[in-house]
């Protein structure tokens, strides 16, 4: 099939590299995640990567319980540098040269974030993966996300999302009879205040008119599926 996406953005949440584990990275989820990666990217897709840290760490809930705000934030880049070091090895077991750059200084494991930079690897054929969010305390992945996206000239966000399949008008967890949207604007998400992403990147996507695509991450062969077009998930977009 053609590929619909020539530049993608993928984010991935610390939760996705968990597996069925309830904290820490699984290895063979790591390897099956770094697999579609590589499938993707031998097929022309220039391909970044933003992950989260939830899987390690989790900044707000560590504030909730008293940690200053910013202290468990930071804590939380770090948390997002140790899954992408780990997934950045498992693409290139793969055999697919891949680069981690931080937004904040950690030059002995990652290169500094800089937007010039990462195209030229992207133009070389490498896989990119940015960490530590936007290098700001309450500033969450998602925002990262979005911000990259606009940052490197993304065509699409891809949300791969842990055995969750779209997004749904009330939590499918819950509610058994919650209805997955397969298509919604980005007003109709944040009005609805959708579990989506955060306000301030979904606002960055909608001014900057860049789809987000919502989909199950370990469905087979999910991400070569949603570059190729096929429909899959949920589609938030301007129309």
């Amino acid at each position: 099939m053609a590929i619909r996406y020539r530049r993608i953005l993928l984010k991935l949440s610390g939760e996705a590299l968990a597996g069925e584990r309830t904290f820490g990275i699984d290895v063979e989820t790591v390897r099956k995640v770094a697999a579609q990666i590589v499938q993707v990217r031998r097929m022309g897709v220039e391909t970044t990567i933003v992950v989260g840290g939830g899987n390690i760490w989790r900044g707000v809930e560590a504030s909730a319980n008293g940690m200053e705000r910013a202290t468990a934030d930071y804590a939380g880049m770090v948390a997002t540098i140790i899954n992408a070091l780990a997934l950045q090895d498992a693409v290139e077991r793969e055999g697919v040269m891949c680069r981690t750059m931080s937004a904040i200084s950690i030059q002995q494991v990652a290169e500094p974030y800089i937007r010039r930079r990462a195209i030229r690897h992207l133009e070389k054929g490498r896989v990119v993966i940015f960490a530590a969010g936007t290098g700001n305390p309450y500033m969450t992945t998602d925002t990262a996300a979005a911000l990259r996206a606009v940052e490197i000239g993304a065509e699409v966000l891809l949300m791969g999302k842990n055995r969750v399949d779209g997004v749904y008008d009330s939590d499918p967890h819950k509610n058994p009879t919650a209805k997955r949207l397969d298509e919604l604007t980005y007003m109709e998400a944040i009005n609805r205040r959708l579990e989506v992403m955060d306000g301030t990147a979904l606002a960055l996507c909608m001014e900057n008119k860049i789809p987000i695509i919502v989909f199950d991450l370990m469905s087979p062969r999910s991400i070569q599926r949603v570059v190729e077009g096929e429909p899959l998930g949920s589609v938030v977009h301007s129309v």
